[in-house]
C-alpha cells in the first residue's frame, strides 16, 4: 500500500492536488454562471472532505485525505498548483490541468501500481460530481442541463489521461 513516504515531496503535492486539478479542469470546460462555477470548484475539496470520513475509502486516497489536513501540506499543494498554472489564460486551463492529470497518472503507476487504479477511478468520480454540481446554460437555474457537452468532452479527456501508458514521471 502507498502512502506519503512512497512519493518524492513534489510528486506527493502533484497527488494531492489532483482532485483540485480535475475540478478545475471540468470548470474550465464550460465556465457557467457564478453558481455553477462556485459548486464546481469546490467538488474536489468535498471529496476530499468525504473521503477523510469514509472508513472504506482507498487507502491512498484516504492517506490523501487525511495529509491535506496538514498546513504544510496545504501551503505545499498551493504553491504548487500556483507556479504550474500562473500566467495561464483561462482558455489554456483546461489543457494544462488534463496535461498534469497526466503526469500523476504516470506518477501513480510508476511508484504506485497497487494503488494507481483505485486512485484514478476516484478522480474520475471526483469529476463526474464536478461535472454534475452545477446547471449549465438555461437562465436562473431553470432550462439547463446537468453536464454539459463540452464537459462530457472533457470528463473523455481526463479518463483518458488517467489511462495513459504508465511511462517514467514527469
Amino acid at each position: 500500500m502507498a502512502d506519503k513516504a512512497t512519493f518524492t515531496p513534489e510528486e506527493w503535492t502533484r497527488i494531492a492536488a489532483s482532485p483540485i486539478v480535475v475540478s478545475m479542469a471540468i470548470t474550465a470546460a464550460d465556465p457557467g454562471g457564478v453558481w455553477s462555477l462556485l459548486k464546481e470548484s469546490m467538488a474536489g475539496g468535498w471529496a476530499l472532505l468525504e473521503a477523510k470520513q469514509d472508513a472504506h475509502a482507498n487507502p491512498l486516497v484516504k492517506a490523501v485525505a487525511d495529509d491535506i489536513a496538514d498546513p504544510a501540506t496545504r501551503d505545499a499543494v498551493r504553491d504548487s498548483f500556483q507556479n504550474r498554472f500562473k500566467n495561464s489564460q483561462f482558455t489554456d486551463v483546461k489543457s494544462k490541468a488534463v496535461e498534469e492529470l497526466r503526469a500523476v497518472s504516470r506518477i501513480l503507476d510508476s511508484k504506485a501500481p497497487e494503488d494507481a487504479a483505485a486512485f484514478k477511478a476516484w478522480l474520475r468520480e471526483v469529476g463526474r460530481k464536478a461535472a454534475e454540481a452545477g446547471q449549465e446554460g438555461g437562465f436562473l437555474g431553470f432550462g439547463g442541463v446537468a453536464v454539459s457537452d463540452a464537459e462530457k468532452a472533457t470528463l473523455a479527456e481526463i479518463s483518458n489521461a488517467l489511462d495513459a501508458p504508465g511511462a517514467a514521471p514527469v
